[in-house]
């Protein structure tokens, strides 16, 4: 099984940035597709990102051109770069894992989640 790692979040200003990280320690990512998605207390899970196997993107329509799903199969790590942030970003954001297929939206589709990082950007 899998296990995923996350790191990066915190606490930044309306309009800074931040780079969240996911990691796999130990174990090869790259045939996996690899997603974010962010919660609040009481709402549904949302799509944020996602990167596939052969490295395509796809973003939800109000982070487009502001973040940047990447990964780096040599570190077996995904991360997330988070520009110009406003604070309707301001989310805990999950990454997540499915062994085969390509990214979906949909987090039902995903069968391994990190443990989730806070965001809180400030007005």
């Amino acid at each position: 099984q899998v296990l995923l790692v996350q790191s990066g979040g915190g606490l930044v200003q309306s309009g800074g940035s931040l780079r969240l990280s996911c990691e796999a320690p130990g174990r090869s990512i790259s045939t996996y597709a690899m997603a974010w998605f962010r919660q609040n207390f009481g709402t549904d899970r949302e799509f944020v990102a996602a990167i596939s196997a052969s490295d395509i993107t796809s973003y939800r329509e109000s982070v487009k051109g502001r973040f940047v799903v990447s990964r780096d199969n040599s570190k077996n790590t995904v991360y997330l770069q988070m520009n110009s942030l406003r604070p309707e970003d301001a989310f805990v954001y999950y990454c997540a894992a499915k062994p085969q297929g390509i990214p979906s939206t949909e987090p039902t589709t995903y069968e391994i989640w990190g443990g989730g990082t806070r965001v809180i950007v400030s007005s």
